[in-house]
């Protein structure tokens, strides 16, 4: 299966803390959000949308 990989953090996004590091990856016409710390979020169409999960996660406590 075609993946590919892109570092995009999410623009509003505060800065990472120790051993959060968010990334976007593409599979297909999905993208999922991804962190460091083995978190990942559901599979988008919409890449803003998996940035934004990846934002909710930074903010998360």
């Amino acid at each position: 299966m075609y993946e590919r990989h892109t570092d995009e953090v999410p623009p509003t996004a505060p800065a990472a803390p120790t051993g959060h590091e968010p990334t976007t990856m593409e599979r297909g016409s999905f993208c999922t959000a991804r962190c460091a710390c083995g978190w990942s979020g559901p599979a988008r169409r919409s890449r803003e949308r998996a940035r934004t999960d990846a934002a909710e996660h930074l903010a998360a406590p």
